[in-house]
């Protein structure tokens, strides 16, 4: 087990580096800090010379890979790191200078235990893409198909085992102290973001979050992903078909093909909400590196190592507090959110609707360009410490797709309003699921799961009450007086006639002087 010195030298070390990017500066200026940690942060910055300008993008990516990860799920959290920080970490690029490709070959060697010439015929020594968890190698498989490899970088596992040791840790010591910090509940953010990059450093849950994926979005129009070669893929190695396509972000590229970028950013939007709303499970990397347009104007989507999963009752309160914002229903929202406990009770739902007003109000019916859901967001996040509202880490992933979407959605389109093209799907959505056809359909679904717990339950309570035997029953027999029983009853005369003598004697003995 690591020891607290331990953790305390890693966190010095990271927080001289950050210090070096001026990225500290925010801690100690901020109020809410704890005063423990604005005297390690003073500690930390001590010697360095900090420039005027923060860069939190530049510190998380020279920190190292698990921190790059770190600061790329921070980017959604205003509340945690002030606004000019999370603008700044959207900024943040995962990519490191790729590892050597002998090193490579024997990692997808150790994998499946024989020659790479054994599962492809050529493989690219340069990658096409080096990242902090794994690199990217185009090759051609044994029979003849061209697929992309991604292969876990040597070591990568243990490197984030042992930092998200030290972010535990630090995230304990932090909420222990109470107050806004333990509002926050960075404990729970650093919970999830373990599970999330779990998914990332085993290449095996990674395909399978791709096929799922395939499979939920498999009768959308415009939208796919490639396929898996399960026969090459293991924990380290991944091989997916490769795409022949234009990246998203290359606008010039884009017009020269002859594709309606404003079309793309509408396709872009209902993809999104098609997963997040309909399947309750989305692609939570959705960054312009991830996405590329076949020549029919399908969108492609590769890099499944994010997920976000939602469930079904989750889901609804989103889209009616999406439809809720949509159309100005502040109070139906602020309704939701107490439905929901995102709110404590003791607080009131028509202050929390003027609230909600007083953020939505001023972006309805206006284009991305001018306000936009990152602004929304950033918005709702200034509420949350008036209205006791704890994180929702369940909803940190889907926070972070939507500004994503957005950022990608307004490059193509600029004018696009996501209210406009949210609305009538998110409208659509509500009417199926929470219309009275929807409600009739839940009721018998629910009373059939009932009556078919029914035989079971059955069985349970017979095991709990099992039947009377075959034998007659005993007729009731007379109860008869056990003769120790009687002798306990009649032994109370004789304490009593010895408390008198034994009261007397000692009377006596007093008496005559021998006491």
């Amino acid at each position: 087990m690591t020891t607290p010195a331990t953790h305390i030298l890693r966190l010095l070390r990271w927080g001289r580096v950050l210090a070096r990017h001026g990225a500290l500066r925010g801690i100690e200026n901020d109020r809410n800090a704890p005063a423990p940690v604005k005297r390690l942060v003073r500690l930390a910055r001590l010697g360095t010379f900090q420039p005027r300008v923060p860069d939190y993008a530049g510190a998380f990516q020279d920190i190292g890979p698990a921190a790059i990860k770190l600061g790329q799920s921070l980017a959604t959290r205003p509340d945690i790191v002030g606004e000019d920080a999370a603008r700044n970490l959207l900024t943040l690029q995962d990519s490191l200078p790729p590892v050597p490709f002998a090193a490579i070959e024997a990692e997808i060697e150790a994998g499946f235990r024989k020659p790479v010439s054994e599962l492809f015929l050529s493989i690219d020594t340069d990658p096409v893409g080096a990242a902090s968890v794994a690199q990217v190698h185009r090759a051609i498989t044994t029979d003849g198909r061209h697929v992309a490899v991604k292969v876990l970088r040597p070591g990568i596992r243990e490197k984030f085992a042992r930092d998200i040791e030290t972010y535990e840790w630090a995230a304990a010591h932090l909420e222990a102290l109470g107050g806004e910090a333990a509002r926050l509940r960075p404990r729970a953010v650093i919970d999830n973001f373990k599970r999330w990059t779990a998914r990332e450093l085993d290449l095996r849950r990674e395909a399978a979050s791709a096929s799922e994926l395939a499979e939920a979005m498999k009768g959308h129009d415009g939208y796919r992903v490639p396929a898996i070669d399960w026969d090459r893929t293991c924990g380290n190695v991944m091989t997916i078909e490769w795409i022949d396509g234009t990246k998203l972000s290359d606008l010039d590229a884009l017009k020269a093909a002859g594709h309606d970028l404003p079309k793309l950013a509408h396709r872009l939007v209902i993809a999104f909400l098609t997963q997040a709303i309909s399947a309750g499970f989305f692609h939570a990397d959705m960054h312009q590196g991830n996405l590329f347009v076949e020549r029919d104007g399908t969108i492609v989507a590769i890099d499944f190592g994010i997920m976000g999963r939602i469930d079904r009752r989750a889901r609804l309160w989103l889209a009616e507090i999406l439809y809720g914002l949509t159309t100005g229903n502040y109070r139906r929202v602020a309704e939701i959110h107490f439905e929901a406990q995102y709110v404590p009770s003791h607080h009131s739902v028509d202050e929390f609707a003027s609230a909600l007003r007083a953020v939505g109000e001023p972006m309805r019916g206006k284009p991305v360009s001018e306000l936009s859901v990152g602004q929304m967001l950033d918005g709702l996040f200034a509420i949350t410490r008036d209205f006791d509202m704890q994180t929702q880490p369940h909803l940190l992933l889907l926070q972070k797709t939507m500004v994503m979407v957005e950022g990608l959605a307004t490059t193509l389109h600029p004018e696009i309003n996501m209210w406009d093209t949210s609305g009538p799907y998110v409208k659509g959505w509500i009417r199926d699921e929470l219309g009275p056809e929807a409600a009739l359909a839940d009721r018998l679904r629910s009373d059939a799961e009932t009556l078919l717990r029914l035989p079971e339950l059955l069985r349970r309570i017979e095991e709990r009450f099992p039947a009377k035997g075959g034998a007659p029953l005993q007729r009731p027999l007379p109860e008869v007086a056990l003769m120790w029983e009687r002798k306990s009853e009649r032994r109370w005369p004789g304490y009593l006639l010895a408390l008198l003598a034994g009261g007397a004697a000692v009377w006596g003995a007093t008496a005559l002087g021998w006491l």
